[in-house]
């Protein structure tokens, strides 16, 4: 059944069933992932899983974006977005740079890459439930710092992408093509100071 036609149906298993999922999928990427391992871990029969997801990719959507956006919500909320830049890009910064470090994202990262030309539709929703989330709410914050005078800034859109940049250096390359999985507090610190320090000499306001 094509993905576009089929639906999900919620029910009494529909987080234990996405818990299996989680497990699976990201053990064996979504290619190499079975329906019968993913039953299996999440304890259900696999006419239980197929009543909610119909489809494998369906699955994989759901538990990608589910993800994705609890820890986007997570890190986000523990931010104080009525703060000046200098507090508030530290906290976001060192947040994104968490979130795609992190091994559940990169792992959603690698298979949506791997699938991009068969299933589009993956890479546009991981990016949707996490990245798009927390670009939305940089923008939203650098507009009201220009309200309040603290920034001087025309394009949102493309400031709260070049913080976001600045804030992959060196880091996400290396993670992208395997030379570290694991970075530590000083290295985030020092890519993350030196992100906001050039946002705020290009964006800060000028006496």
């Amino acid at each position: 059944m094509p993905a576009s036609a089929a639906t999900v149906r919620r029910g009494r298993k529909f987080d234990q069933v996405l818990a299996g999922a989680r497990e699976i999928f990201l053990r064996d990427g979504f290619e190499g992932a079975s329906v019968d391992d993913i039953a299996r871990a999440a304890g259900v029969s696999k006419a239980t899983l197929y009543s909610y997801f119909p489809d494998k990719r369906l699955l994989f959507m759901e538990m990608a974006s589910k993800q994705c956006k609890l820890q986007a919500d997570e890190s986000l909320m523990a931010i104080d977005m009525t703060q000046p830049p200098q507090i508030v890009l530290p906290l976001v910064g060192r947040t994104f740079l968490c979130f795609i470090l992190s091994d559940m994202s990169h792992r959603v990262f690698r298979i949506c890459v791997a699938e991009a030309d068969r299933f589009p539709e993956l890479g546009k929703q991981f990016y949707q439930s996490g990245p798009m989330l927390m670009h939305g709410e940089m923008t939203g914050y650098l507009r009201e710092a220009v309200e309040r005078g603290e920034l001087e800034i025309e394009d949102f859109d493309l400031a709260a992408d070049q913080f976001a940049e600045l804030c992959k250096a060196d880091l996400w390359t290396k993670l992208v093509f395997g030379i570290k999985s694991r970075f530590s507090e000083q290295e985030i610190a020092r890519v993350v100071n030196g992100a906001v320090t050039t946002f705020l000499a290009r964006y800060g306001r000028k006496p």
